[in-house]
């Protein structure tokens, strides 16, 4: 098992980040995210917005790497819960795969809360736990994965910026 995780700041108040966090894909940045429905979307009595996604990936994985865990699949699928609270302005997002969960499993959680100095900023908390399960060499595949997850993120970050500005051209 490996745990990744990270912190970056947008400097766009917590709004706007959420926003752009609901409206992230497709983009660019992130070409193996190719389809995303949304699954069930509903309001709590607490006024939290609850929904349930599904994401369509395509991976470039490694040969080397998919000789090791014994497939050939490139396409997985990853469910994504989220909920966004108005009130303690905060949004956590948890996803993990529901393809290849014998091989390799990724649970992801996100968190977008204001800055706690400047309202003008978000803080985006970021945690990845990998577990690669049956193979050898399974610490160096978890390794691999957390190194794509880091440079994923990069990109991730980049992708929310690219939607900002795309939001604010509409405005």
């Amino acid at each position: 098992m490996r745990v990744w995780s990270s912190e970056h700041s947008f400097s766009h108040p917590w709004e706007t980040v959420i926003k752009a966090a609901m409206r992230k894909y497709p983009n660019p940045m992130n070409p193996n995210v190719v389809g995303v429905d949304v699954l069930e979307r509903n309001l709590d009595t607490r006024g939290r917005l609850h929904s349930q996604r599904l994401l369509c990936t395509e991976w470039g994985i490694p040969s080397i790497v998919m000789t090791i865990l014994g497939t050939n699949r490139t396409t997985t699928y990853i469910k994504e819960n989220s909920v966004v609270d108005p009130i303690e302005r905060t949004m956590e997002l948890c996803s993990s795969n529901i393809t290849l969960t014998n091989l390799v499993s990724v649970d992801e959680r996100l968190i977008y809360r204001p800055h706690p100095e400047n309202p003008e900023k978000t803080i985006l908390t970021q945690e990845a736990i990998i577990t690669v399960k049956g193979v050898i060499l399974s610490n160096y595949l978890e390794g691999l994965m957390a190194n794509t997850i880091s440079a994923n993120a990069g990109k991730g970050c980049k992708a929310m910026e690219w939607v900002i500005s795309k939001m604010r051209l509409k405005n």
